[in-house]
């Protein structure tokens, strides 16, 4: 069967509602919710103190990193288990050493969004932060990057792909320009789970962040941070425990190899039963027919919204440089007006930015349905 047209909305908890705000926080498929309700039943029978509970859940842990790795071509023990993307942007952020007069290049300022912005903002005091120009889309231009670094850039920052305009960055390109000259951080909040052939090992990147909530379809509260092995003593530990550090002679101590030495404490098993289900069904369907799925509801969206006069669409035409996500206004009706009166059909959407301007966002996934679409298409008609 083909799977772009296949309807899999039934491995999900049914719903009078039409979700179309996975950019946000998606859907976790039934089996997920079942293996942390399994989770917690075995944990709690064997005694969450004990060593057979310690055993249970440091496989868990293991399962979890095998397959992110697997979905981003890393070794597992490059994958440290946060709680969010933030965290990770975080640990990059707090953990850098910036020395007197050096710099670091982000994109579009006020563009990107709030998590791959204030942090950086944070270390104006630091070093200097230089804006990367971009273009209606979201698009930078590799010469105008390379244009700006120079022997004291200490770090770029990039989104992968943007919850504004849905716009995919050319990051493997960067990649290459920067390859062992500077470190590059990734935000891929907005791609991993959404699209296909995420290979750090292809894009060079020496960090990534992303979490398990959005196109994952895992449990909110948690987070997945790539440092690569060769990168791992760029990075100060802003945090330290028994989990993350030991102490030797003279009462001095040294920080654990990765994975262990960026996760101090975390508890989070639950979350990353249900995150192990998730990942592996994503895993069964394929991440390309999910990335066609994606593309293929997406385009039918579109191109229905390009029908209507007063629509005005945001993002790339080319649907090989956006993700799923739809950005658009209807003139006559803000924005915030819009995803109101849709919310009272049962039809969930979103409000976001890009810059000064408030857009509505719409963002299906693999297990939102041809259907589905055409009927929020008419619910828009009927505004």
């Amino acid at each position: 069967m083909n799977l772009v047209s296949k309807d899999i909305s039934d491995d999900f908890p049914k719903s009078e509602k039409i979700y179309l705000n996975n950019a946000s926080v998606s859907l976790m498929p039934n089996q997920s919710i079942q293996a942390m309700d399994d989770f917690l039943i075995t944990y709690n029978s064997i005694g969450p103190d004990s060593k057979d509970s310690a055993t249970f859940v440091e496989e868990k842990l293991r399962n979890v990193r095998k397959i992110i790795s697997k979905i981003i071509s890393c070794q597992p023990d490059e994958i440290v288990l946060t709680q969010s993307t933030s965290d990770g942007i975080n640990i990059v952020a707090n953990g850098l050493t910036f020395e007197k007069n050096s710099n670091m290049i982000i994109r579009g300022m006020t563009h990107e969004h709030h998590a791959n912005l204030y942090p950086w903002l944070k270390l104006k005091e630091k070093t200097t932060i230089r804006n990367l120009p971009i273009d209606n889309n979201g698009f930078f231009q590799l010469d105008q990057l390379e244009s700006k670094i120079d022997k004291d850039t200490k770090l770029v920052a990039l989104s992968h792909a943007l919850y504004n305009t849905g716009s995919i960055l050319p990051v493997a390109k960067v990649g290459k320009l920067l390859e062992d000259k500077i470190p590059f951080f990734i935000d891929s909040a907005q791609t991993i789970g959404c699209i296909d052939e995420v290979d750090v090992s292809k894009i060079k990147c020496n960090f990534m962040s992303f979490n398990g909530s959005k196109w994952l379809c895992g449990p909110m509260g948690t987070g997945l941070f790539y440092c690569s092995r060769s990168s791992s003593e760029l990075l100060e530990p802003t945090t330290i425990g028994g989990e993350s550090a030991i102490i030797y002679e003279n009462e001095k101590l040294a920080y654990k190899e990765l994975p262990d030495k960026f996760q101090t404490g975390f508890r989070n098993y639950v979350g990353i039963a249900g995150l192990e289900a998730s990942a592996k069904y994503l895993q069964e369907f394929g991440m390309k027919n999910i990335r066609e799925k994606n593309k293929h509801l997406s385009n039918l969206f579109r191109e229905e919204l390009s029908k209507m006069p007063k629509v005005e669409l945001y993002g790339p035409e080319d649907p090989n440089e956006r993700t799923s996500i739809i950005s658009f206004n209807i003139d006559g009706f803000s924005s915030e007006e819009i995803v109101e009166r849709l919310e009272k059909q049962n039809i969930i959407l979103a409000e976001r930015e890009i810059m000064e301007k408030k857009i509505v966002r719409v963002s299906p996934h693999f297990f939102n349905t041809e259907s589905e679409m055409l009927q929020v298409i008419d619910a828009i008609k009927k505004l």
